[in-house]
């Protein structure tokens, strides 16, 4: 059976679905979406999101800030919010959200994950890094399962194939610093798959899901691909199609981010 699980970092549920996010959920054909910076309590989620869906969010303590979620077309068996850290207050929360679902007789694991974007020579920098510690801790544990997948807005490009303008931000620019693609490089040598760049092949240019606001960006394919599918190889194995649901124009999008489309074969 094909499930479609979408992943993408709304920039404010309000206001995406003040620009057409609820006629896109509607027609997207999804058996589980997950959110990121969501940025909205949860009554105000849940008052958003049509019927049909079962909602499961981890709001972030700082008010207007980040903030996951997983919608699903099941009940989930179990949820988890957060990696068990006492000392996860304030920035970082809001951002890890797990969910475990019974899917074809086995148990299914989903991580709406929002990683920090840092800032090169500030706190939020050392915020990224010790979160990024964290997420390696946990995705060791969750590796030891046959299906789990983490998804959303990673805040880090893997390669020069991942964003538009490579030599202009690489060491730079947060995001693109050889210290944060190191635990992604550490992620993919555990076992864990970059569903997107196996399926689109290892030699493309993007597609990219994230513009800067700014200047021409959009218009120009200017992009960063930062938002992932990040699986177990059993799973990944049964990722069959994959779509980047990127708006035909500027003014018809609803977040800075786009979609990312994974079906597998469940």
């Amino acid at each position: 059976m094909s499930t479609r699980i979408i992943t993408c970092n709304v920039n404010g549920i309000r206001a995406a679905f003040r620009k057409g996010m609820g006629e896109w959920l509607e027609q997207s054909g999804a058996d589980f979406v997950l959110l990121q910076e969501v940025r909205a309590n949860d009554q105000i989620l849940n008052d958003l999101i049509p019927e049909g869906w079962h909602v499961y969010a981890a709001e972030s303590e700082l008010k207007g800030r980040a903030g996951v979620a997983i919608l699903a077309r099941t009940q989930a068996l179990e949820v988890r919010n957060g990696m068990g850290h006492e000392e996860e207050t304030g920035s970082h929360t809001g951002r890890w959200l797990e969910a475990d679902f019974e899917v074809a007789g086995q148990t299914l694991t989903l991580v709406s994950a929002y990683l920090h974007s840092g800032q090169v020579d500030t706190p939020k920098m050392d915020a990224k890094y010790q979160h990024l510690d964290w997420v390696d801790a946990r995705l060791a544990q969750l590796r030891k399962q046959p299906w789990a997948l983490v998804c959303g807005d990673f805040n880090i490009v893997h390669t020069e194939l991942d964003i538009k303008n490579w030599k202009g931000n690489h060491n730079k620019t947060a995001g693109v610093l050889d210290e944060e693609i190191a635990h992604v490089d550490a992620w993919l040598e555990a076992g864990w798959v970059d569903v997107q760049r196996q399926l689109v092949g290892p030699e493309t240019q993007g597609p990219y899901t994230w513009w800067s606001q700014r200047g021409k960006a959009f218009d120009n394919d200017a992009g960063w691909r930062i938002d992932y599918h990040l699986a177990t190889p059993e799973l990944a194995e049964l990722a069959q199609e994959f779509m980047v649901d990127r708006a035909e124009s500027y003014d018809a999008r609803w977040s800075d981010h786009a979609p990312v489309f994974v079906d597998y074969e469940l």
